[in-house]
């Protein structure tokens, strides 16, 4: 992985368009080829990005980005989309490499890696029709729990946890947004699956188009007749 901290500005430009205006912020170049571009905010969550498989060519300035105070730029290319993040840099002020190795992966709570086993052997719970299309589906950004198809062939991601609260929503969110630029997988919907859902995480995911999924962990065990709901 490689590590940057510069002065840069950010534009994307494909299906849609963004800017960043110049500011000081942390470029990651992940050994996949992917690139995430973050502030000293918003959490872990990136302000722009671009997913594998993508290329990166840094060049030089032409002579107006040059008078403007751009010593290079970056240009990452999907190779799928043709959509490209382009990255200004003004003023380098660290720069390393470090090899991470073999990530082992998200070792997940007893409960909450018996749900997701679970749900994935009952994925009817998401609704007449659904397929499971695998576990743990890699993104750019993390594992989705659990992939799916519904009635209509579309694309379905849920997130679980053992009590659902609005930064499970947010990281959900995330998934979406990454997944719905991909359009081998778009569009895509998203279902917030837990034992216990808070008010104020079933209120943002509804705002937000997520379906939620109470699960009942002791009826998906066969200890007693109940059935997960779903709202």
């Amino acid at each position: 992985m490689r590590l940057v901290i510069a002065k840069c500005s950010v534009d994307y430009a494909g299906r849609l368009s963004a800017h960043l205006p110049l500011a000081t912020r942390l470029l990651m170049v992940k050994s996949d080829g992917s690139l995430l571009v973050h502030s000293d905010g918003g959490s872990y969550k990136p302000l722009n990005w671009m997913s594998p498989p993508c290329t990166l060519a840094i060049g030089e300035p032409d002579s107006d980005q040059a008078d403007a105070g751009v010593t290079e730029t970056w240009k990452v290319t999907h190779a799928k989309t043709g959509d490209m993040l382009i990255v200004s840099i003004y003023e380098v002020l660290h720069d390393s490499a470090h090899e991470l190795g073999i990530d082992p992966g998200l070792q997940k709570d007893g409960v909450e890696a018996h749900l997701q086993k679970l749900l994935a052997e009952q994925i009817e719970l998401l609704g007449d029709g659904h397929t499971l299309v695998r576990r743990e589906y890699m993104t750019a950004i993390g594992p989705v729990d659990i992939l799916a198809r519904d009635e209509n062939g579309a694309s379905v991601a849920v997130e679980l946890k053992r009590r659902g609260d609005i930064d499970g929503v947010e990281q959900l969110t995330r998934y979406l947004e990454l997944m719905n630029r991909d359009p081998h997988l778009a569009p895509v919907s998203g279902v917030f699956a837990a034992q216990e859902i808070k008010p104020q995480a079933r209120t943002l995911a509804e705002d937000r188009g997520i379906r939620c999924l109470v699960l009942d962990y002791d009826a998906m065990r066969g200890l007693d007749n109940a059935d997960g709901r779903l709202f």
